[in-house]
């Protein structure tokens, strides 16, 4: 694999070796096997694949957030040489890379970035807008691979693909999990030891509201979430919403459920400083 960190000599490169289809897979580092299965999917479906590993402050709206945002340079370079091949590029770019000036672009997704995590994070879903297209526009992939693990983030790239006309097949991957079925995520391990050794309750919540669908209401189901997780100290449920899969608005009673349709219940937590989210999908009642 190259490590690239210039828009120019990662255009060089792709100029230079034309291998289609070109994967994608944007990452902001710290990676784990959640990150490492969507760049086997890449490697399995492309001659080539690019992966960034670039920390993007525009879609944080929490500046400590970001200061602590776990960044591992190294070990994360020492993965994917176990993965990548010689036709694979890592593209690490600093901001002025990214951002030559500020980028103003206000995107509009309609519903889309108004409902959960546009609640609790404004502004948030509009930087990541501005880097993928961003990225898109520098790398010019034919397939990019995001996890399921942000299903609203996944559905506002789809829009944003479809609004801006890109030729990119989105694919979802599969969230992957620990074995007490915390998703992974690079914030994991920044959680206090006690809160990660309970935090699988937060996977365990939404396996029995999956179930509770078929005998229960869903203000009962919200209930039950919210009191199964917080049980545990240090534990505070920001959200927990039963969605339509396609336009995320949350969807009131069972009642509303139709079929032909998708559902998908997410959840945000705040578990001791550091905010988790996960979701599952839902049968019909």
């Amino acid at each position: 694999m190259k490590i690239l960190k210039t828009v120019t000599g990662l255009r060089k490169q792709l100029t230079a070796s034309s291998l289609s289809p070109l994967g994608f897979v944007p990452t902001m580092g710290a990676l784990h096997a959640g990150h490492l299965s969507l760049v086997e999917k890449a490697i399995n479906d492309c001659p080539s694949v690019v992966v960034s590993i670039y920390v993007n402050p525009s879609q944080f709206n929490d500046p400590e957030d970001l200061k602590k945002y776990p960044r591992t340079p190294e070990e994360d370079l020492a993965l994917l040489s176990g993965l990548m091949r010689k036709s694979d590029l890592v593209f690490m770019p600093r901001d002025k890379e990214i951002y030559p000036e500020k980028d103003t672009r206000v995107f509009d997704f309609g519903n889309l970035d108004k409902v959960m995590e546009g609640v609790h994070r404004p502004g948030h879903f509009n930087g990541v807008a501005q880097v993928v297209s961003r990225l898109f526009d520098i790398v010019e992939p034919n397939i990019a691979y995001f996890g399921q693990k942000d299903f609203q983030q996944l559905t506002i790239i789809k829009e944003l693909v479809r609004q801006k006309g890109y030729k990119i097949k989105i694919i979802a991957c599969p969230i992957v999990r620990e074995n007490d079925g915390l998703a992974m995520s690079s914030r994991n391990r920044l959680l206090d030891p006690l809160i990660r050794k309970n935090a699988g309750i937060i996977y365990k919540s939404l396996l029995s509201a999956s179930q509770m669908i078929k005998t229960h209401d869903i203000p009962e189901i919200k209930k039950f979430v919210s009191e199964n997780i917080e049980s545990f100290n240090g534990f505070k449920v920001e959200y927990f919403e039963i969605v339509d899969d396609k336009n995320l608005l949350p969807v009131m009673s069972a009642g509303e459920m139709k079929s032909g349709k998708g559902y998908v219940g997410c959840i945000a937590v705040k578990a001791g400083r550091i905010r988790l989210i996960d979701n599952i999908e839902f049968p019909l009642p």
